[in-house]
């Protein structure tokens, strides 16, 4: 009995939580292995503990891990013995740390928000230990971390982690050189914050922040280069500061003053990169993240206001935190960008959430770096290098605020007429230019008709609309460009020919309140289906259009990497770039990987190669990679390219082979530059004949990479697949759940990827997969937990996440709990999918139980109806289940009961609750030949239940303890007519029930004698003789 207290003292120090809050499964994890290490080494000397762990590590990878994890756990919550659980740490690890790193990065992304003070202090000196000891992957961790400091957010607990980071970066500098993409995030992040640590208690580390970034900028700027143009846009807001003032001249008029490589044409050209999404995305805090991709993805416009006004108060409340706004518009633009079922449906747009942060903000400054962050991607917009959906949001929040909100039209008109000039005037021309681009690709692409009604709209005063006519003549008039030169092959383009300016890709509101927070949001009509039996392009008038990028191959651009390369990879990668088929491009590479895999290779030259290769390899990206038709032959063409071979290379290698690593560092550089790689590295594994069996190399890349997490790398990877490639992503999923069953069968993640994309055919081809055994989506352990989180999901994927169970042979009592956690009016699909499915099954105790602790509303007809069913085909099942309960709940005091009841937010089976089915069930019977309620079961039950209870029960459940008041009393009370076949029925059964009723009462007596009256003795005894004497009839 003593182990108890101790663990109750354990709970809850690793998180935060509050009574209410359903144990952690995480915490509770790491709790048993504490108890685990503490079990091995107490008592024990410190020589005797480390003998003794070690010893059990030795005896398997589970115990290792638990071992591991144990003291990760004891380090985290125990600061006193922190050194000595990280030396054992250390010393009994066998797997680089792997184990740890990986539950660092599962806390950082999911849990931090709810780690204890001391917890976080610890996760931090843990990180900065990691850092020290040179631990592969710790570059991940750290830059994980970094991005839970929030921007916009100078609370303490915010400023204390940002400090914290910092030191590490600057303590462990010669460590952080040595990684560019660390280099790179570091700088984008405190470039970032540097602007939020103004005030004069903050000084001190805004110049530690100021040092750094000058430090680096000056020391690495090629490695900075990386970040693209918004490594720019950062600098230009803190240019003021006056050492940033001298790099940002430097950056201006002397750029070789940074780096010998960049040249006078250097900021051009960075202004023309496109910033990776990493960056933009490493700005907002996973919980920001989630909530901002929840609304994009879930939640229907005209019902947004409470989401965003959470949101408001949780992260845009205060003074400071105007700053983040920006943030949050470059990630809505660069990173956000649905798929086309998304854009078709009525979830909430871009455009109005963008149309939210510019109509709340309150400060000019801010006001004026979020219209920048807006239009920054119009300013060197490349049709060939950039995409239209960063630009999509910006004309379309112009578009549909003329009505509502003209002011906010005419704000971003004006802006994006000055900025041409005034943006930096050497490159006036060039950005003149790339908003031209822009707009034509609007009109091209069909984003909106044509311009000249918002261009030279009456709305907008005199001096604007002189204004625009001046910079924009080519749009202000009304007949819009011509198009028929971009033929993209598909029937889509012509139907966009009759698309008038209303009907653009996000349906108009047609009232004239806040589009941005109305909530009572009203879609036009103009959908309706036009029949025509002439042009098939006819088809429809109104309908939505996915936006099509062109696919124009532009040669690729290494000019920046390539002379960084020494002679011999230079002259490789440059026949590369030369060659021109397929299987030059194959002979070439495996040259550059042989040259790779050779002693004398300087390793420093990985992530410039990996640069070249990414730009020569794009278009192989591109397009989808599964074949029409689905043949060995076709499979083994559709991975004879140059990418491939290393992939070939590295499943011809033996994992201690000194080449397999360096194979690996050379993708995980790649991937860093292409993040497409990862998935088309599996389905190499799956396509080619060369790679059988050899699925588990990708666990291998996944923890080479820079998120050295499998399950991480993997969401990551399937992400990207189900964006570009629908089928692809059905070809991969038998093979994914096989391969990797704990990466996914322990959450629902995955599985809502995969149903929120297919169609029904495809559904139908996985339910194939898994009745003929090569797929298996759901597990015992965890389907309940998996079927509860869908409960969020869309109706069809609802829909196909339960076809897909029923297609497994899981016992459904294994997920009848669930019903505890649905409600009638929220979860219509999961219902009628447990009902359909409980109609064909034979009733056990539980269902019925789960059935009947159903709260009892006149519109759910959920139970009465299973009930109902039941008492057709399993009448004497559904009896007996029905008298156990009643008479166990009857047992047991009544405060018992209502203490049971309040305890627990799940619905809990009561007395009462049991009477109100049954006499919903009696009704709905009434006018039925079911002889449910004259079985001797079910009539002991309720004349038990009438002997103890209160009156105002027999009150209220009068009629339908009448039904067994007929059943005792046949003889002093002759039955009415329209009672017979309740009388007569139980005749015949009644001899061998009498004794069991006859115990039941006396049991009955014992218990409930303290709160029965006393007058009610008699009664009970009076009915049991009266039904002893109607047998003996």
């Amino acid at each position: 009995m003593e182990p108890s207290p101790a663990k109750g003292k354990l709970q809850g120090r690793l998180l935060v939580s509050t009574t209410l809050d359903a144990k952690d499964e995480l915490e509770e994890r790491l709790e048993r292995c504490v108890g685990i290490v503490t079990s091995l080494t107490n008592g024990l000397s410190e020589r005797e503990a480390n003998d003794a762990i070690t010893a059990n590590v030795c005896k398997g990878p589970q115990q290792h891990e638990e071992v591991c994890l144990g003291l990760f756990a004891l380090l985290l919550t125990e600061p006193p013995q922190a050194q000595r659980c990280y030396r054992d740490l250390t010393l009994v690890n066998r797997d680089g740390m792997n184990v740890i790193l990986i539950k660092i990065n599962q806390i950082l992304m999911e849990k931090f928000l709810k780690l204890q003070d001391v917890c976080r202090t610890q996760l931090v000196w843990l990180v900065r230990e990691l850092v020290k000891s040179g631990v592969i992957g710790a570059d991940g961790v750290l830059m994980t971390l970094m991005k839970q400091i929030a921007g916009g957010d100078i609370t303490n607990k915010n400023l204390w982690l940002a400090e914290n980071v910092l030191d590490i970066l600057v303590d462990q500098r010669e460590w952080v050189l040595k990684s560019g993409m660390l280099i790179a995030m570091s700088v984008y992040t405190y470039l970032r914050l540097i602007v939020d640590h103004g005030t004069p208690a903050q000084l001190v580390l805004r110049q530690k922040e100021v040092d750094f970034c000058i430090g680096l900028l000056r020391e690495k700027f090629m490695e900075c280069f990386i970040i693209g143009r918004d490594l720019v846009r950062l600098l230009q807001i803190v240019a003021r500061i006056p050492e940033m003032e001298l790099l940002w001249k430097d950056l201006l008029h002397n750029p070789q003053a940074l780096s010998p490589q960049f040249t006078g044409k250097g900021l051009l050209q960075l202004l023309t990169a496109r910033t990776s999404r990493k960056f933009l995305a490493c700005r907002l805090t996973p919980d920001m993240e989630t909530k901002l991709l929840f609304m994009t993805s879930r939640v229907r416009f005209g019902q947004q206001k409470r989401y965003q006004d959470w949101f408001q108060r949780q992260y845009l409340s205060t003074a400071e935190s105007q700053s983040l706004r920006c943030d949050l518009i470059r990630y809505i633009c660069g990173v956000v960008h649905p798929s086309n079922e998304v854009l078709s449906s009525d979830i909430l747009p871009r455009w109005a959430i963008i149309g939210w942060l510019l109509t709340t903000c309150t400060s000019n400054v801010a006001a004026s770096n979020a219209k920048l962050a807006l239009f920054y991607d119009w300013l060197f917009f490349s049709p060939e290098k950039d995409s239209i959906m960063n630009i999509e949001p910006a004309i379309l929040v112009m578009h549909h605020s003329m009505k509502p909100h003209p002011a906010i039209t005419a704000t971003l008109l004006d802006f994006m007429c000055r900025i041409i000039p005034h943006f930096f005037p050497p490159l006036e021309g060039q950005v003149r230019q790339g908003v031209f681009n822009s707009l034509t690709f609007i009109m091209e692409k069909r984003v909106l008709a044509h311009l000249a009604p918002l261009f030279d709209n009456p709305k907008l005063d005199r001096e604007l609309r002189s204004m625009l006519r001046e910079r924009f003549p080519e749009f202000c008039s009304s007949p819009s460009p011509p198009t028929e030169g971009r033929d993209e092959g598909t029937n889509e383009m012509k139907m966009e020919e009759s698309v008038s300016l209303e009907m653009d890709n996000h349906v108009l509101l047609d009232k004239e309140d806040g589009c941005y927070d109305n909530t009572e949001a009203a879609f036009s009509d103009d959908e309706e289906e036009i029949n025509s039996k002439g042009e098939g392009n006819k088809k429809r008038e109104f309908r939505f259009h996915p936006i099509k990028e062109a696919i124009i191959e532009e040669p690729a651009d290494i000019t920046p990497y390539v002379d960084q390369l020494d002679d011999m990879m230079k002259e490789k990668v440059l026949q590369l770039q030369k060659g021109s088929d397929t299987e030059t491009h194959c002979e070439v590479m495996q040259e550059i990987v042989d040259l790779i895999l050779e002693e004398d290779f300087d390793s420093e030259q990985m992530s410039t190669l990996a640069s070249c290769l990414a730009e020569l390899f794009k278009g192989h990206f591109r397009g989808d990679v599964l074949p029409d038709e689905i043949t060995e032959e076709s499979l083994e063409e559709s991975v004879c390219k140059p990418v491939c071979l290393v992939f070939r290379n590295l499943c011809q290698m033996q994992e201690d082979n000194s080449g397999f690593s360096v194979l690996l560092e050379m993708l995980a550089e790649l991937y860093q530059k292409q993040p497409k790689i990862g998935y088309h590295l599996l389905y190499y594994l799956k396509a080619s004949k060369a790679a059988m069996g050899k699925m588990s190399l990708y666990e291998s890349f996944a923890q080479a990479t820079a998120l050295g997490d499998l399950h991480t790398c993997l969401m990551m990877d399937m992400k990207a697949c189900q964006e570009d490639d629908i089928r692809l992503l059905c070809y991969l999923t038998p093979s994914i759940y096989t391969e990797f069953p704990d990466e996914t069968l322990r959450s629902g993640e995955l599985l809502n990827m995969i149903v929120a994309v297919i169609d029904s055919t495809q559904l139908q081809e996985l339910m194939c997969h898994v009745m003929i055994g090569n797929l298996v989506m759901f597990r015992k352990d965890s389907v309940l937990n998996i079927l509860i989180q869908s409960l969020d999901w869309e109706t069809f994927e609802q829909y196909s996440t339960w076809q897909l169970f029923l297609a497994h042979s899981i016992p459904l009592e294994t997920i009848i709990p669930i019903l505890q956690h649905l409600k009638y009016k929220e979860h219509p699909e999961a219902l009628s999918c447990l009902l359909l499915q409980l109609r064909r099954e034979k009733p056990s105790g539980e269902m019925v139980k789960m059935v009947l602790s159903r709260p009892c509303h006149q519109e759910d007809q959920f139970t009465t109806s299973i009930l109902r069913h039941w008492a057709a085909k399993h009448d004497d099942v559904l009896g007996e289940h029905i008298k156990a309960l009643l008479i166990k709940n009857n047992n047991l005091p009544r405060k018992r009961q209502s203490l049971r009841s309040s305890s627990s937010k799940l619905a809990q089976l009561t007395l009462e609750q049991i009477l109100e089915h049954m006499d919903n069930l009696r009704l709905n019977l009434s006018n039925t030949k079911n002889s449910f309620f004259t079985q001797t079961p079910i009539l002991q039950a309720l004349q038990h239940v009438q002997a103890s209870c209160d009156e105002s029960h027999k009150m209220r459940f009068s009629d339908l303890f009448s039904l067994a008041e007929e059943y005792e009393e046949p003889s002093s009370k002759p039955p009415k007519s329209r009672r017979k076949a309740p009388a007569s029925s139980p005749r015949s059964r009644k001899g061998a029930a009498t004794p069991v009723s006859n115990e039941e009462e006396s049991a009955s007596s014992s218990a409930s004698e303290e709160e029965d009256s006393k007058p009610k003795a008699p009664k009970r005894k009076r009915k049991g003789s009266s039904a002893v004497a109607s047998d003996s009839d």
